[in-house]
This record gives C-alpha cells, structure tokens and sequence, in this order.
C-alpha cells in the first residue's frame, strides 16, 4: 500500500485552541513545528484530543522571538487513530505559525 505524506498549516494561531489536524484513518505524525511571529515571548500547547480527554505533548512551553518549537524531534513520530485531533493553542493572539508533517493512512 503506499503512503501518502502530508502537510497542514495554520497562520496567527492564538489563545483560541486551533486544530491543525484531524486523523482520518491510523495516521502518523512526523513533525510539528511551532513558530513565534512576535518579538516577546509565547507560551505553548501542543495536545491530541482523542475526542475524550486531552493528551499534551507539550504544555505553556515558552518560545522566545524568532525561535520555533520542535514539538518532535531526534525522529520522534506518533500514531494518530481516526477522530484524533492535533490542538495548538498560545498564551498570546495571533502569534504562533505551524507548520505539521503527517504520513497518511498507515497499512494495519
């Protein structure tokens, strides 16, 4: 079966939570990036809602100015199942750029 790599980008995510990706199927997740747009620093979440609870892979960690955030790193990867969904969310508006690398519809 091939695998269909993938990319989801959200621009200005705030302190609204942003799904920046939804599982269809049992999909992989090989890298999140988490960019400040401001010149202070920001506070981040990064978290999988598995349409009960929460899972934070990452939580209020600080990105100074300029800098990202490599949520995975070191060739971290996760399976998602289907309904999972990849929330990012600041302490600040319109201050956080993502960019999230998926492999799609892994074979069971």
């Amino acid at each position: 079966m091939a695998q269909n790599f993938r990319r989801f980008t959200n621009n200005n995510v705030g302190i609204t939570p942003v799904t920046s990706f939804t599982a269809n199927s049992y999909d992989t997740v090989i890298g999140i990036a988490v960019s400040n747009i401001l010149s202070t620093t920001v506070n981040v979440d990064v978290y999988i809602n598995d349409g009960t609870n929460d899972i934070y892979l990452v939580k209020s960690a600080p990105i100074v100015p300029g800098s990202a955030l490599q949520v995975l790193d070191g060739g971290a990867k996760f399976v998602m199942q289907s309904g999972d969904a990849l929330k990012i969310v600041s302490d600040t508006a319109a201050s956080l750029d993502v960019w999230v690398s998926t492999v799609d519809d892994i074979s069971s």
